[in-house]
């Protein structure tokens, strides 16, 4: 596997983030399952609750991690291969999105609203300017651009961005994460806009996971089969024309990724970087966690996936990286809906370790004492 981190990028933060990314903490997460133990319960019987109680606590290097401040940050852009006709809905719909993302009408409001979570949404890539001033709604969203290019070009054609580019999109991810982690965020989900990105994921997962096209692509935004087979031939196309590296994350992402999912890969960079659990939602998020594991794979354990998507390729996505999803909804939607209702369910968890009684402390006798 190639080194990015020894190597000058753009700006010197991708391989600073990097290289400050360290092992959870061992002795933290003998503490927390220490308590949890000894919780008023049968032991083990909240299940995965619990394991996430131990693995966000290893994670953080504390038993009391503060989440009341809860971020999705939800990366858009657009994709050149749309013009390949892989989608059932023309590009104009990304930018559309964004904008109702901002005015707090998309689900990805609506579910963020429900757990307490705040939204980000960042221009990595979308193909045209975008008028924030004109906005008008409630304002729920902030909005921050990071534009590296208007929209990628056609992957099958040849490579979807630059290695410089592939680069700047991590760094993106990177730079929004840390910044609102300084802000306070203890708890970041990962979410996506751009038509045409479920082709690209598609393709880095087919890549780094070494599946056969057809196995990893999904019918996307409502395709028929037509559609799919014209989807999943400029998939092979892409591979065969870019012959992207596997076992190089950079050359993937540049040859057949997005700027949204390399900057979805930064964010899940950062969080690591700065020892925040980061909730990854769907398919694209998934491919996103691909890339940043294949270019960091320390950033693995910092990594919890919401939900498996609807998107059979989702579910080969988390095997490869041996993540179990807290849950199945047989959601597709994207946009950090599945990373809002996930960070719930991590508050939840770490709820449980630290506000439930001990057997000591409640005065409830334990088997032993009976």
């Amino acid at each position: 596997m190639k080194n990015y981190s020894e190597e000058k990028d753009p700006g010197g933060l991708f391989k600073k983030t990097i290289d400050k990314i360290k092992d959870p903490d061992a002795a933290v997460a003998a503490l927390a399952q220490k308590r949890l133990d000894n919780l008023t319960k049968p032991q083990g019987s909240l299940g995965r609750l619990e394991e996430i109680a131990k693995q966000i606590s290893a994670m953080t290097g504390s038993l009391n991690h503060k989440m009341d401040k809860k971020l999705i940050i939800v990366m858009a852009a657009d994709h050149g291969v749309t013009s390949e006709g892989v989608s059932a809905y023309p590009k104009e719909v990304t930018v559309q999105m964004v904008y109702n993302f901002l005015r707090g009408g998309a689900g990805i409001n609506v579910l963020a609203k429900h757990a307490g979570a705040d939204v980000v949404v960042v221009d990595a890539g979308v193909a045209s300017d975008l008028e924030i001033e004109n906005i008008t709604g409630s304002y729920e969203s902030l909005f921050i651009n990071k534009k590296i290019g208007y929209g990628t070009k056609n992957m099958a054609a040849g490579p979807a961005m630059t290695k410089i580019q592939a680069i700047e999109s991590l760094e993106a991810g990177i730079s929004v994460a840390t910044a609102m982690i300084d802000k306070g965020y203890g708890i970041v989900g990962t979410g996506d806009m751009g038509i045409g990105n479920t082709t690209a994921s598609s393709a880095i997962a087919s890549c780094i996971c070494g599946a056969e096209v057809e196995l990893v692509t999904g019918y996307g935004t409502g395709i028929d089969d037509k559609g799919y087979q014209q989807k999943t031939g400029t998939i092979k196309k892409a591979l065969a024309v870019n012959r992207p590296d596997a076992g190089d994350g950079i050359d993937v992402l540049s040859k057949v990724g997005g700027f949204e999912i390399g900057a979805i890969a930064g964010v899940v960079i950062g969080c690591a970087s700065r020892r925040i659990p980061v909730v990854i939602d769907g398919f694209i998020s998934g491919a996103g966690a691909l890339i940043a594991a294949t270019v960091a794979p320390g950033c693995m354990e910092y990594i919890v996936a919401s939900h498996c998507s609807v998107e059979k390729g989702h579910k080969i996505i988390l095997d490869k990286l041996n993540i179990k999803p807290l849950f199945n909804f047989d959601m597709r939607l994207g946009e950090g809906t599945g990373a809002a209702l996930g960070i719930s369910i991590c508050q939840a968890a770490m709820k449980i370790l630290n506000e439930m009684a001990t057997f000591g402390e409640a005065g409830v006798s334990t088997r032993e004492q009976q």
